[in-house]
């Protein structure tokens, strides 16, 4: 059985809006605060912070926003560096929010990575986050131990360019020394999606709040959440499956159909 092709050998997930919910709870609310710090009167509510996710990485997003509504600040001496002082004031509002337990994971995730572990496929992360964001997350809902589950965590600025580009995925997949086709994405933005399909990864999506209405032309299937057995996820596009909660073996069943 081992010698099969397309057996599945390790999941890489997306971060933000795909392990937690971690957009509007939690990054929206940390650069609110850091704006305040900095005596800024912007304030991003829950709409705008929509729109500015088109943008991904968050010094990147402040920068758009100058440009768009506060553009005279782009005179100022070393905007880079303002711009990075900023972004790290938000990151530490992001992990003290983190660290309260505000933040919870979304549904499943928790079970299909205990499930993987347990048939022993590889667990990896592909995110445009930052590394600090990540170990917050990881520690306050699974765990100190859980850091060492991942065998490979790409985050933040690792590689330059950013989702959609496949970058990220392909440093991960290298890391990893294996091939797309034995892998699957988990992500919950058309970004996310272009970037791991640019990659040549089978991926599956998971909505969230944010990216409810996005495209996702090219997903091997689009779901609601990952489900748990007594909470199934809503199918909302791609091959109709038996399973109620996304596994190991719903997984091997998406990765056995691809057309590659």
């Amino acid at each position: 059985m081992n010698t099969h092709n397309n057996k599945l050998q390790a999941v890489l997930f997306d971060v933000d809006g795909t392990l937690a919910d971690t957009e509007q709870d939690g990054h929206r609310v940390a650069f609110n605060a850091a704006f305040r710090q900095f005596g800024l009167d912007w304030s991003w509510d829950i709409e705008l912070y929509g729109d500015l996710l088109q943008i991904t990485g968050g010094k990147e997003r402040i920068r758009h926003y100058i440009e768009r509504f506060d553009p005279s600040r782009l005179n100022q001496n070393d905007l880079a560096d303002w711009i990075a002082g900023l972004h790290k004031t938000k990151t530490k509002y992001f992990e003290a929010l983190m660290e309260s337990g505000s933040i919870p994971l979304r549904p499943g995730v928790a079970r299909l990575i205990q499930e993987l572990r347990q048939q022993n496929v590889k667990i990896a992360i592909a995110t445009t986050t930052t590394m600090e964001n990540v170990v917050a997350l990881l520690k306050s809902t699974l765990g100190e131990a859980s850091l060492d589950w991942f065998a490979v965590i790409g985050a933040g600025d690792i590689v330059p360019a950013k989702k959609p580009a496949p970058d990220i995925y392909l440093w991960v997949l290298d890391q990893l020394q294996l091939p797309a086709h034995q892998c699957i994405a988990i992500e919950d933005s058309e970004n996310g999606l272009h970037s791991a399909v640019s990659a040549n990864l089978q991926t599956l999506i998971t909505v969230s709040g944010y990216t409810l209405s996005q495209n996702f032309d090219g997903a091997a299937v689009v779901l609601s959440d990952l489900g748990e057995p007594d909470k199934p996820f809503t199918q909302i596009s791609g091959k109709p499956t038996a399973e109620k909660c996304v596994n190991h073996t719903m997984l091997s069943q998406l990765l056995s159909v691809q057309s590659r």
